[in-house]
């Protein structure tokens, strides 16, 4: 009998043991190794180089304009502004030269290609003042400058039309691009955020633009229609005032 109540006795104690224990264990602090997963690192996602743009006056480019790669991150019109050697160019298409024209928003909504000559190139055009007085031939000649696009340097080659209607020829690649087999690229392929520029050494002429190059499949009809279309410029916006 005693040997069973000393059993239960021990039982009994050591129960309550447990039971006081149990508290101050859920209390007292964890000295034991934990396993976990390590927490997350910051992973930058891999940024796309910026080209360099190519051709024989894109080392004075880069002298001139230092911080050039930024303008990757900025707004065609903005880049646009930024170039001394293209300030004619500029004012042409924003409203400078003439009040009653201005198609950097049309630019902004690229991608678009934009070609801009130099302001040597403007001083070389003998009716620029009589083209920069009629909104019309003003509008005509800056939307010949430009293509829907974004294309680099290499892969420019081709004949499209562009945003005056009439068709534009390149020819070449690389550093070494001709527009209708005069205008030679300055320096070509200068990044903005929605377009590539190309610095071109001579102002581009509707007048002369190439003839269209036929789709497949169409007729001759269609062509000369293609043709007695494509030099007029596209819908300008009323002038102000």
């Amino acid at each position: 009998m005693k040997t069973r109540a000393s059993k239960a006795l021990g039982a009994a104690a050591g129960i309550a043991a447990i039971a006081v224990s149990v508290p101050f264990a859920l209390n007292a602090p964890f000295t034991g190794n934990a396993y976990a997963d390590p927490p997350p690192t910051d992973v930058s996602t891999p940024v796309a180089p910026i080209p360099d743009p190519q051709g024989s006056g894109c080392d004075a480019f880069k002298t001139e304009l230092p911080n050039w790669k930024a303008f990757a991150k900025q707004p065609v019109s903005q880049v646009l502004g930024s170039i001394p050697e293209i300030s004619t160019f500029n004012s042409l298409i924003s409203g400078g030269a003439n009040p009653a024209v201005n198609i950097l928003s049309v630019l902004d909504g690229g991608p678009y290609v934009v070609f801009a000559p130099t302001n040597d190139a403007f001083a070389a055009m003998p009716d620029l003042a009589a083209v920069t007085a009629d909104p019309a031939a003003l509008y005509k000649l800056d939307y010949y400058h430009a293509f829907l696009g974004l294309l680099g340097p290499d892969d420019l080659k081709g004949q499209r039309p562009t945003q005056q209607g009439a068709e534009i020829k390149v020819t070449g690649k690389g550093g070494d691009i001709k527009v209708n087999d005069t205008a030679k690229v300055v320096c070509g392929g200068i990044q903005a955020n929605n377009a590539r520029i190309y610095i071109i050494d001579q102002v581009l002429d509707p007048a002369t633009a190439p003839e269209p190059v036929t789709p497949t499949g169409t007729s001759a009809t269609s062509t000369t229609t293609t043709t007695s279309t494509s030099t007029e410029a596209p819908a300008a916006p009323a002038p102000a005032g």
